[in-house]
């Protein structure tokens, strides 16, 4: 386990790659605030860390920018700051034909995939600017379908490239300490805001 005092948002942490990835950031000594929009693999997932007070379950809705600026302000009000943000809450819809998907399917998983990752990447950039010391690095966890669509999965398909891209939309303007990747998870970065 780390000895650091960092402190960590992970979107859909309660199961898949989402509930890893919190569960290795605890092991490494993080404090973590498991956020994803179902309670009990939140909690099963917290318990099963062993971490105690170092891992909060926040059920989150990350489509809802209501409830991504709640998640923000409760992992400050217990961690004191946020120094990573692993964004990786998505969904996909049934596996049917485009012409056969509604448009409620459609928006959910484009409210949730696309949307609720621009929240959380902007909630961050405003509570990473604000804290002391400055800083802080957001990975967006992307999927390979933004180079190899998948068949009848259209808004899961559309919104892999368009995570992507908004990811890399700050690219041309940071300073040269920002440093940034972009494979499958796209992953922005900078040690100082």
């Amino acid at each position: 386990m780390g000895t650091h005092n960092k402190a960590a948002i992970v979107t859909g942490a309660g199961t898949g790659i989402g509930k890893a990835v919190a569960l290795a950031l605890l092991r490494d000594g993080y404090r973590v605030a498991l956020a994803g929009r179902r309670k009990e693999p939140l909690e099963a997932a917290s318990g099963e860390s062993g971490a105690g007070p170092r891992a909060l379950a926040v059920p989150t809705d990350v489509s809802n920018p209501e409830q991504v600026r709640a998640l923000f302000a409760r992992t400050r009000e217990t961690f004191g700051r946020v120094d990573l943000l692993f964004n990786n809450a998505g969904i996909n819809a049934p596996g049917i034909p485009l012409e056969e998907l509604s448009v409620e399917q459609w928006r959910s998983v484009v409210d949730i995939n696309l949307s609720g990752m621009f929240f959380c990447v902007q909630e961050a950039f405003r509570v990473m600017k604000s804290q002391d010391p400055r800083g802080g690095r957001i990975i967006n966890n992307g999927s390979i379908s933004a180079h190899a669509p998948r068949p009848n999965s259209a808004p899961y398909t559309a919104t892999s490239p368009a995570v992507r891209s908004t990811s890399a939309t700050r690219r041309p303007k940071w300073p040269r300490a920002w440093r940034k990747a972009c494979p499958r998870p796209t992953v922005l970065s900078r040690s100082s805001l």
